[in-house]
């Protein structure tokens, strides 16, 4: 039967006692870990979100009916304990903070009581995730979950500390804002005021925090709710969270100096890490050329090595083929991997094909110097050792190469070079290595719309050397944007802002949108910009994949509170659902009824 509070204040957190409480009279509070009943002597573990405190009821030292009721709690039962810390009487048990110490009680009443839960409250729980995220309140109790949430907390309650020092504002942006068909989808939200009108949830503040720029306020800051209607990939999330900023009277190194300042605030003071500044800059197109990928993780080599000159000569029809079409031929070594089963480098081929390669040409020179090879038959020995020592390959290496349009073969050797990390352990979590990326393209070619997209977003302002070319060679031309990207993942990016009309005007033609479409989408900040703008920047930050690397986790969902699942969908709450016809009425909504199948 559950009892009541009533009188009873609790003292401490249960693992917030210690050795200099002993004597002390205390009241503790949570949730029962477990009970081991000994006749007579009964051990109780109770966790609260700071830890866990061992009870012990013990004859001579508590009442017989005391004694009686804490052998009959179950695991989960809610619990308030009143008594007196102790030195343990028996083992110190290393494993947690208050191992030294036992509550010997007085006092003890049974708040709530609980049904056996689906699945152990426990630390990596082995339980599957979609029994854990349909009750996802257990799953929140269990104490790794908590550190996570708890570090996240932490993380926000810093940076906005930091941020409010360095003169920033914290000024909120609406989520019921003017649907933009440019980039991801939006989530639509239909009016009933206005029928047939819909609101769309922001994917970024971004329009907002220009004009926030636009109306004076200098620096503006925001933890802000994000939505994206995408097609789910395991680390994303149809809502996601910024740390969001935007900065007036700036340019490229000063964005890059606070935001340098701040991730070595939060390295320091949450994981104890010195954090080396300035962080080390590479531009776009070297980490391309030297990773394959514009978000390298740099905590190992394996860098991509460019052997189009090496090969040019070749009859090997394949890398022949690559080079005439205007693309290249690159290869990535393998140190120690020339014994790889042929199984194992097979895998390797599918797992190139899903990149977009045709396939992946390999030599594995074997620990006597003799080279085992899928195409060097088609050249000269000459060919194959001039090939071989621009690898720098050595006896026991593998080296492998793709060969196809520079696009094509980065993806390829990009997520190769990471596949090969993984298997040979080479990816260390407790290294954290960060890198700028800058000077990105300012537009790429899509061969869906037959047009130049935005690389980052229509107000990015491009490199001013550049502008010469926007006409003549679109491609050519580098934006002043820049990415800030940790152990192989984007965390943060941004860009210095169009602020002059004539090149804001011309960025939207380059993109092929009318004066009219311009307008009709963004007149708002458009015409803001008639009346006097700053030279303004800014960045954002995803929160949620920041704390996932800084809790050493591989989800963003054991980071964040109520996530969803891969089809955007809640399986605790059942979200999202149908709604009841007297709603869809009040929108002026009907739903298209789904054609019959014959």
């Amino acid at each position: 039967m559950a009892e009541s509070m009533k009188g009873l204040h609790r003292t401490h957190r249960c693992a917030e006692l210690s050795g200099a409480n002993i004597g002390e009279k205390v009241t503790v509070m949570g949730w029962v870990q477990k009970n081991r009943n000994k006749g007579g002597l009964v051990f109780v573990d109770v966790r609260d979100r700071s830890g866990i405190i061992q009870v012990v009821f013990e004859e001579g030292k508590c009442d017989a009916e005391l004694i009686e009721r804490a052998a009959s709690l179950r695991s989960e039962y809610v619990v308030a304990v009143v008594g007196t810390v102790e030195k343990r009487s028996g083992a110190v048990n290393g494993n947690i903070s208050t191992g030294e110490i036992e509550v010997i009680p007085e006092q003890m009443r049974i708040l709530s009581e609980s049904e056996t839960p689906p699945f152990p409250i426990e630390e990596n729980s082995k339980t599957k995730e979609e029994v854990r995220l349909k009750y996802r309140y257990l799953d929140l109790r269990r104490p790794d979950l908590q550190r996570n949430l708890m570090m996240r907390s932490k993380i926000a309650t810093l940076t906005r500390q930091f941020l409010a020092d360095e003169g920033f504002l914290e000024i909120e942006t609406p989520i019921l804002g003017k649907t933009t068909p440019e980039g991801a989808r939006d989530y639509l939200v239909p009016s009933r005021i206005h029928p047939g009108s819909f609101y769309g949830l922001p994917q970024s503040p971004q329009l907002y925090k220009q004009l926030l720029m636009c109306s004076g306020y200098d620096r503006y800051f925001q933890i802000a709710k994000c939505f994206r209607d995408e097609d789910l990939r395991a680390d994303r999330q149809p809502e996601f969270t910024q740390i969001d900023m935007e900065l007036s009277f700036v340019d490229v190194d000063d964005v890059i100096d606070v935001n340098e300042r701040l991730l070595a605030k939060l390295f320091k003071e949450i994981l104890d890490i010195e954090v080396e500044l300035p962080l080390p800059r590479m531009t776009w197109q070297e980490a391309m050329d030297r990773y394959g990928s514009d978000k390298p993780d740099t905590r190992f080599g394996m860098e991509l090595v460019d052997v189009t000159e090496a090969v040019k000569d070749s009859e090997f029809v394949v890398f022949k083929g690559a080079i005439e079409n205007g693309g290249s031929v690159r290869g990535i070594n393998a140190k120690g991997q020339g014994s790889m089963p042929r199984k194992k480098i097979d895998k390797l081929v599918s797992f190139a094909k899903d990149f977009g390669a045709k396939g992946l040409a390999y030599i594995a020179i074997q620990e006597d110097g003799t080279v085992k090879s899928s195409f060097t038959k088609f050249m000269t020995e000459e060919e194959t050792q001039n090939l071989i020592q621009t690898m720098n390959g050595e006896n026991g290496d593998l080296l492998l190469f793709a060969a196809d349009k520079n696009k094509v073969v980065w993806d390829v050797l990009g997520n190769l070079r990471l596949e090969l990390a993984r298997q040979m352990e080479l990816l260390d979590k407790n290294e954290y290595k960060f890198l700028w990326i800058t000077e990105f393209p300012l537009l790429e070619w899509s061969e869906e719309q037959n047009r130049f997209t935005a690389m980052h977003h229509p107000f990015t302002m491009p490199m001013e050397e550049d502008l010469q070319y926007i006409d003549s060679d679109p491609g050519r031309v580098r934006a002043k944007a820049y990415d800030i990207t940790l152990n192989g993942n984007e965390i943060g990016g941004g860009s210095i802002r169009i602020h002059q009309n004539e090149i804001q005007e011309k960025m939207f033609e380059v993109l092929g949108f009318t004066k009219e479409q311009a307008y009709s989408q963004f007149g708002f900040l458009l015409n803001a910009f008639k009346y006097g703008v700053p030279p303004h920047a800014g960045l954002a930050y995803g929160l949620d994949r920041m704390v996932m690397l800084m809790a050493k986790v591989d989800s963003i969902r054991d980071v964040m509170a109520f996530p969803k699942i891969k089809d955007a969908s809640c399986p605790m709450t059942e979200a999202p659902s149908m709604a009841d016809e007297k709603q869809l009425e009040e929108l002026g909504l009907a739903l298209a009824e789904e054609e019959a199948h014959s």
